[in-house]
């Protein structure tokens, strides 16, 4: 019995570190333009209110990208508060991404957290001011490295 309980307490373990390691990983892939992103978006400020009131935290998230977050995951992951949480918001983006741009391509990350339009790449003209901005503060990160 006592092997069993340690057997199953080992493959918990281990699922919960493969887990954790899956999301570390993701952040480190994720980790640069999520940060030039959090710097123009909110100056890095994870308390920071936009001026209507609808996006808020580090990465100015929406009611709508929580929702969202949620149907990707299948169940309530994320709530509206958890916005102001930065690590949350970072989960948000990296849940986000994944679904959405299975390539992890940069240019398509960028565009597609600043409009939301899963057809982004088709409409680059609609956020190229905002794509140049994170490119900017993206080269200034990189460089200061």
């Amino acid at each position: 019995m006592k092997k069993l309980l340690v057997l199953a307490l080992m493959a918990v373990s281990m699922t919960m570190t493969a887990q954790s390691k899956s999301q570390a990983d993701l952040q480190k892939k994720w980790g640069a333009v999520i940060e030039a992103i959090a710097m123009v978006e909110s100056e890095g400020n994870p308390k920071r209110v936009s001026r209507n009131g609808l996006y808020v935290g580090y990465l100015q998230i929406s009611e709508i990208l929580v929702r969202e977050c949620n149907r990707i995951a299948g169940y309530k992951k994320y709530t509206y508060a958890d916005r102001y949480d930065k690590q949350k918001s970072i989960n948000m983006f990296i849940d986000y991404q994944e679904f959405h741009n299975k390539t992890g391509n940069m240019e398509k990350a960028i565009r597609l957290w600043n409009s939301g339009d899963v057809n982004c790449m088709m409409r680059k003209a609609r956020t190229e001011g905002y794509y140049k901005k994170v490119m900017s503060k993206y080269t200034s990160l990189a460089a200061l490295r």
